[in-house]
């Protein structure tokens, strides 16, 4: 048996369509971390990464090396278990009104942040107000659209009036991008010095090398394990592979199968996740040529995404529509051309009256491993068609800030995933959504079809609307969707107590301890 097949691998299937309906419905009491206490051992764990978060300020945090650190720093109102269920965060319980007008939150008493001040009702009233308001410039704004004000009845109550029932809300809350900050702080201060109610509070930062958490003796929950994590930045993955089989690193996160082959030796074993993050080029149908959508499906005919998935990462994936949710997964074989079409791709060119298309595309080199070899095979692909990729190659802070800026007529992409769609996509393909000048699509009828979603309970209802919302996104090629793919996380055996998450997440550093 090859290598590539011993990597142990954990599937979404495990997700049933029950569990994953189970997101939407409002959350139940919890005494304490709902996934138990940590093993018995401790120690300093060291974790290889390819780049230096671009920022410590969790709000606006975009990039994957930023969330990962700063998941294990704040606290959200609610957190995803192992199975991606909703369970309780900083909220030990909350309740929604019988016509889904209110959502009530019950914090937990005695949570303080990491300067030791108390985390009460005041501080989440400032945080949401603070996601919503638009000079905060906030990710996850749009996830908080059907909030129409938040109240504070008491300090351990919070009560967020909604404009229309939102059945995405509680488990939309569980993402660092809605992190409950100290009203005390500001976005200048946190850059610095992170004030959180993690599990791990921030010890110190050397640009470019090193950022260090430790334990946050004072956490509500089980507290950690570990007595601290080091990131550890390491450019090169195959000098994280080497690192690893000498003992410096102890743990690594790779995306490219051929580096997670390489690392599985000896004292160290690798095991594979099917993610929920997926592989995209996206176009900005506000630019040129890529406003006529003949244009955008002859880009879509013109692709054969399992040649992208073969060649970029070893076939290790599965050919992907929008909605990688598994309740609500897309099927690829509905969209236009679910196989690569020349001829049909020649004639929607034909019907835009464009010949010696030319999409000048944006790449990231060093946040994911197999980004430029993806860009290099779409690239070849679709000059066979007459389309020509022009590739720019940035370093990731550099593509980060051409993304966030919607900086780009095309941008080749590995965007997370999130158990709900409305978390995947309502930020994007709303018209008032804060990431629609980043997707650069919308339509009247996306925005009725994301309120009609947000709204419904019911989750057969629910399904089909994002069927529809499926539908529209790639009968319109609003991007190009390609692969979902693996994580592979590499530890050494003295790494006990991990359990890896569909949604890259590293929360479960928090049960994690190093053994002799």
């Amino acid at each position: 048996m090859s290598q590539r097949k011993r990597i142990a691998r954990g599937t979404l299937a495990t997700l049933s369509g029950a569990t994953a309906l189970s997101l939407v419905l409002a959350g139940c009491s919890d005494s304490g971390s709902s996934d138990g206490a940590a093993p018995a051992g401790g120690g300093d764990l060291v974790i290889g990464v390819t780049s230096d978060p671009d920022t410590l300020f969790p709000w606006t945090a975009t990039q994957f090396q930023a969330v990962n650190v700063l998941q294990n720093i704040y606290g959200t109102l609610t957190e995803l278990d192992s199975d991606m269920s909703v369970v309780p965060g900083l909220a030990e319980e909350w309740e929604t009104s019988e016509d889904g007008s209110t959502l009530t939150f019950h914090l937990r008493s005695g949570v303080t942040f990491q300067d030791g001040s108390a985390m009460d009702s005041e501080d989440v009233v400032f945080s949401l107000e603070s996601i919503m308001a638009e000079e905060t410039a906030a990710v996850a704004a749009a996830s908080l659209a059907a909030v129409e004000s938040v109240e504070a009845p008491d300090e351990t109550t919070v009560v967020l009036n909604l404009n229309s029932p939102d059945a995405s809300l509680p488990a939309n809350l569980a993402s660092v991008n809605m992190a409950i900050l100290s009203s005390d702080d500001t976005e200048e201060e946190l850059n610095t010095q992170p004030n959180g109610t993690g599990p791990f509070t921030f010890d110190n930062r050397v640009s470019s090398q090193s950022v260090t958490l430790v334990r946050n003796e004072e956490f509500w929950g089980y507290p950690a394990a570990l007595a601290s994590v080091e990131f550890r930045v390491i450019p090169d993955e195959s000098a994280i592979v080497s690192a690893l089989q000498s003992g410096n690193v102890q743990m690594a996160v790779f995306d490219d199968p051929l580096v997670a082959q390489t690392a599985e030796t000896g004292d160290v074993t690798v095991e594979a996740t099917a993610q929920l993050s997926y592989h995209t080029l996206m176009l900005n149908a506000r630019r040129g040529d890529l406003a006529d959508r003949n244009v955008r499906l002859a880009i879509q005919c013109a692709i054969d995404r399992q040649e992208v998935l073969d060649t970029a990462a070893l076939g290790e994936g599965e050919v992907t529509g929008p909605i990688t949710s598994p309740a609500y997964r897309s099927d690829p074989q509905a969209r236009p051309c679910p196989e690569r079409d020349l001829d049909q791709a020649a004639q929607y060119l034909e019907d835009a009256g464009v010949s010696d298309l030319t999409i000048n595309t944006i790449v990231s080199q060093g946040e994911y491993a197999t980004s430029v070899n993806e860009a290099q095979n779409l690239q070849a692909q679709l000059a066979e068609a007459g389309i020509t990729l022009e590739l720019e190659v940035l370093e990731s802070g550099a593509y980060v800030d051409r993304w966030v800026a919607g900086d780009f007529d095309a941008a080749v992409a590995l965007n997370g995933g999130n158990p709900d769609p409305h978390g995947m996509y309502g930020r994007y393909f709303t018209s008032d959504g804060n990431l629609n000048p980043v997707a650069g699509y919308s339509s009247p009828e996306l925005d009725d079809l994301f309120a009609q979603g947000r709204a419904i309970e019911d989750p057969e209802d629910r399904r089909e609307i994002y069927h529809q919302i499926s539908d529209h996104l790639e009968d319109n090629a609003a991007w190009i969707w390609l692969f979902t793919s693996y994580s592979y996380t590499a530890t050494t055996s003295s790494v006990q107590g991990y359990t890896p998450m569909p949604n890259g997440s590293l929360r479960f550093l928090r049960t994690t301890a190093l053994t002799s």
